[in-house]
């Protein structure tokens, strides 16, 4: 039997793949139990669409959703002001095609952004002020029925995965 396979963040994978050029480690005993399993995917949608490590940061604006950026209700900005919702999306359904091909079922994405944030993002206001919401790649996965959970979730990610 072949152990399910997880689509994860390559920042949580220690990375420097953030808009920073940094990473966001996960350090984790689960992470660290799939890595040498053989079941991570990794994966970075800003960097698989193109997009420069470092890289302005980005939000999407107005407070609006990732979903709503799928709709072509919202819109991805650079905080100087550049659209770059083209490129969010384009980064989403690289990942989603990641996820299908691997036939993951379950994400395990950084929270925070424009593109994986799964529980919360920023407001689009560009000063640090945290809304209840997804990114335009969890919210992609969640359509397509993968279960997206951020690093705080990761004790439910294992339960999903050993039910």
């Amino acid at each position: 039997m072949t152990l399910p396979k997880i689509l994860v963040s390559a920042c949580l994978l220690g990375r420097p793949v953030r808009y920073d050029g940094a990473a966001k480690t996960l350090h984790d005993t689960l992470l660290d139990r799939w890595i040498s399993e053989g079941r991570v995917v990794s994966v970075c949608p800003e960097v698989m669409a193109g997009l420069p490590t470092p890289r302005p940061p980005a939000e999407i604006a107005g407070g609006a959703s990732g979903a709503a950026v799928i709709e072509r209700a919202g819109r991805i900005v650079e905080a100087g002001g550049n659209d770059v919702t083209e490129a969010y999306l384009a980064g989403a359904r690289i990942a989603l095609e990641h996820a299908v091909r691997h036939d993951c079922r379950h994400a395990l994405l950084t929270d925070g952004s424009p593109s994986c944030g799964g529980s919360f993002i920023y407001d689009g206001s560009f000063e640090g002020r945290r809304i209840a919401g997804e990114g335009v790649t969890a919210a992609l996965l969640r359509q397509q029925g993968i279960a997206v959970f951020s690093p705080a979730e990761i004790s439910a990610l294992a339960a999903a995965l050993d039910g």
